[in-house]
């Protein structure tokens, strides 16, 4: 592999440290400065692989990014991206989340994947059938993203990646009953709601068809796009697999609930 196609780990932590910098501080910018700007798919997961490290976080799951073609349409990027959940950014169903410094504002319904096995890297793809079988319960969730490229519609994929596929925020409900496998997940109903105080402002429905046409079927995009990056899934990680519905569009003091039925209910307040 000729350096055209590689970062060095310096130069990919100095990526890094600009993107983690920029959190901390909640500035955004326009582009990475160009001695460590990641120009393709594989430099982009370079410069997210050293975020924890400079963050001092651990990596307690992932997400996958624009699971839907308007999703893929709207950052201008031909298909799923994957990002780490950092400790620190998860919070349980009711949380308060912050929204200082948020400009994305959404709240995006998501079916999420706690692993009760490790999948390791392999040279043949996982089946969705061995995914599956390496998952221990499924949860009601709501990711809170945002990104630190302005616009992030024009950052393009590789500095998507450097900026963790827009991860931010994430509110984990509780597991659901496991008569959840014996559903079919690609037509199964989201109903959400945002309420501001006592007072509904919209409503809006989904279907884990929205999301790479089966949650399952972004799972195991996410366990191979792994594996071809030579990192295990864990036991124990938990994996959201992109909205099931438009983004919630919310603004501070905003409540956001998404019913599962009978899967379950999660619920946010995007604090002042």
């Amino acid at each position: 592999m000729n350096q055209a196609h590689t970062l060095s780990a310096h130069t990919a932590e100095q990526a890094a440290q600009v993107i983690w910098s920029h959190w901390q501080s909640g500035q955004v910018l326009s582009a990475l400065p160009e001695a460590c700007r990641p120009q393709t798919a594989e430099q982009g997961y370079a410069v997210q692989a050293q975020l924890p490290g400079v963050a001092g976080r651990s990596v307690v799951g992932w997400k996958i990014a624009a699971t839907s073609t308007n999703g893929q349409a709207h950052i201008n990027v031909g298909g799923p991206l994957a990002g780490r959940l950092l400790s620190g950014q998860v919070f349980e169903s009711g949380a308060s989340v912050p929204s200082a410094g948020n400009r994305m504002r959404v709240a995006e319904p998501e079916f999420a994947f706690a692993m009760g096995q490790d999948l390791p890297p392999q040279s043949a793809p996982y089946t969705q059938d061995q995914v599956m079988a390496a998952v221990a319960t499924l949860h009601p969730a709501i990711e809170v993203p945002d990104s630190r490229m302005e616009p992030f519609t024009a950052a393009g994929q590789a500095q998507l990646l450097a900026d963790n596929a827009c991860a931010r925020h994430f509110v984990l409900g509780p597991a659901a009953p496991d008569l959840w496998r014996t559903f079919d997940l690609s037509t199964y109903p989201v109903h959400a709601h945002v309420a501001h105080g006592a007072q509904t402002r919209y409503t809006r429905e989904g279907t884990g068809g929205n999301v790479l046409g089966d949650p399952r079927i972004a799972l195991t995009w996410l366990a191979n796009q792994l594996s071809s990056l030579g990192i295990t899934l864990q036991k124990g990680q938990v994996v959201t697999t992109g909205t099931c519905m438009v983004p919630l569009e919310i603004e501070p003091g905003d409540t956001a609930t998404a019913d599962y039925g009978a899967l379950g209910r999660v619920s946010m307040t995007f604090s002042n």
